[in-house]
């Protein structure tokens, strides 16, 4: 068991820098494109496949569950809380700093979203990729994190069930 607290800690650690950072970053991304970058709203052309915008997401990606409804930032941060907790649970079981950075990267990613839901009632994103006329959905630093993460989160799971498989501990 005493060998076992060492290992919660660093998972805790692991999973509260990520989250951290990433919550921190997005945040941060955000107030500088509302109140410098979008002051007054326009596109900005960075690359010939790549510009800033400004964009509301009332919904979860892609815009799905989108509604003008009071409820649904409210219903949607609930939701989100909600995953945030699962995974909150799943690091003091799986106490690998790897899949501990993956949850933090995932956690502060939404809790970026949520502060912007309770805040402003919706998203706010501005990264907008596009080719031959055809743009991706505008996304933000959040949803860039939470991509890492979960990315993060089934090649570090993945290895595991690999060494699981082959016999070893």
């Amino acid at each position: 068991m005493a060998e076992g607290l060492p290992r919660t800690r660093l998972a805790w650690t692991w999973a509260a820098a990520t989250a951290a950072l990433a919550f921190a970053l997005d945040q941060a991304t955000k107030w500088w494109v509302l109140t410098h970058l979008m002051d007054p709203h326009r596109v900005i052309p960075i690359t010939p496949f790549f510009n800033l915008v400004l964009g509301w997401n009332r919904g979860v990606s892609f815009g799905l569950l989108s509604a003008d409804h009071p409820a649904t930032p409210w219903l949607l941060s609930s939701l989100a809380l909600a995953v945030i907790a699962g995974l909150v649970v799943w690091t003091t079981r799986d106490r690998r700093p790897g899949m501990a950075a993956s949850v933090g990267f995932i956690v502060g990613g939404a809790l970026g979203n949520v502060v912007d839901r309770l805040r402003h009632g919706a998203v706010t994103d501005f990264l907008d990729f596009h080719v031959a006329g055809y743009h991706w959905p505008a996304f933000n630093l959040a949803d860039t994190t939470i991509f890492v993460g979960a990315a993060l989160l089934m090649l570090v799971g993945g290895r595991r069930g690999a060494t699981l498989r082959a016999g070893t501990p």
